[in-house]
């Protein structure tokens, strides 16, 4: 039977392991899958180890995304363009690198909650390793114009100059007046919302203001389960439409799944039957 588990600091909340057994019920592979925490210091320890007990591979979550990236040895277009990756394969040569989290973002976003992306104006707060893995996908989409908005010009500026061969309008948007971790000074007002920030998992007060809502807006938490819910009370309580990264979360794995077994498992299935089980408000 082949491993495969989610790294990441903290990890104890992931739905990563359930998401990744259904799959593998469905599709008839051969396959366990667990969490590993890991110390801040020691994810290309934990990497080493995982290849010597025969880890097939990993799924990679905060604060290590960026680190996955540089350790590994061949990478996608994917995670090339993000400079981060969500997603290892240990092959016998080394290590290989992808970044699912934008097209699993896109892909609930637009087939899943029905919300097309083509000529829209996107808000991402963020400039970390969940943004970088989702501006790529967001942009291929065809959006009017993304801004992305963060609390430090640099990264900002760092995400922004990665993606400039996209044809997309692309700004930044920084109040350096503000207070750090705060984002409250945003302007303009946008058809989708996307908070890539780890504010509501660290539970934190919401990024930015409710004047960057459209009526009707897609305010999108990449979180999922009650770190979500104050983002989403927050967004229909203002008129626009809430919703969590539980769709996101079993898009991007079921991608990896995908690299890692060359099988399309069924996320649609496998996300209604989550919704079900811990009952969270869909869109």
């Amino acid at each position: 039977m082949d491993h495969y588990c989610v790294v990441g600091n903290p990890v104890a909340h992931s739905k990563s392991p359930q998401i990744h057994a259904r799959f593998a019920e469905l599709t008839g592979q051969a396959m366990s899958y667990d969490k590993q925490l890991v110390a801040l210091d020691g994810f290309a320890e934990a990497l080493g180890g995982f290849r010597q007990r025969g880890v097939k591979g990993c799924n990679v979550t905060v604060p290590f995304k960026f680190e996955a990236f540089a350790c590994a040895t061949s990478r996608s277009s994917r995670a090339e363009l993000a400079q981060a990756a969500n997603t290892l394969r240990f092959d016998a040569d080394g290590i290989h690198a992808d970044n699912t989290d934008g097209i699993g973002l896109v892909n609930d976003i637009q087939t899943n909650a029905g919300v097309a992306l083509a000529g829209r104006d996107i808000l991402l707060i963020g400039a970390g390793g969940a943004a970088a893995g989702v501006l790529g996908p967001l942009i291929s989409a065809k959006p009017r114009r993304v801004v992305v908005a963060n609390r430090t010009l640099q990264k900002a500026q760092a995400l922004v100059l990665q993606h400039r061969a996209h044809p997309a309008t692309i700004e930044l948007l920084l109040n350096t007046e503000l207070l750090p971790q705060s984002l409250q000074g945003v302007e303009g007002d946008f058809d989708v919302i996307i908070n890539a920030t780890a504010s509501s998992l660290a539970g934190a007060a919401i990024p930015v203001q409710a004047r960057v809502l459209k009526p009707g807006a897609l305010a999108y938490d990449m979180m999922y389960g009650p770190a979500a819910q104050a983002f989403l009370s927050w967004a229909r309580t203002h008129g626009a439409q809430g919703r969590d990264g539980l769709g996101m979360l079993v898009e991007q794995a079921a991608a990896a799944f995908e690299v890692w077994r060359q099988v399309r498992p069924p996320s649609a299935q496998v996300l209604g039957e989550m919704r079900a089980a811990i009952q969270l408000p869909g869109l």
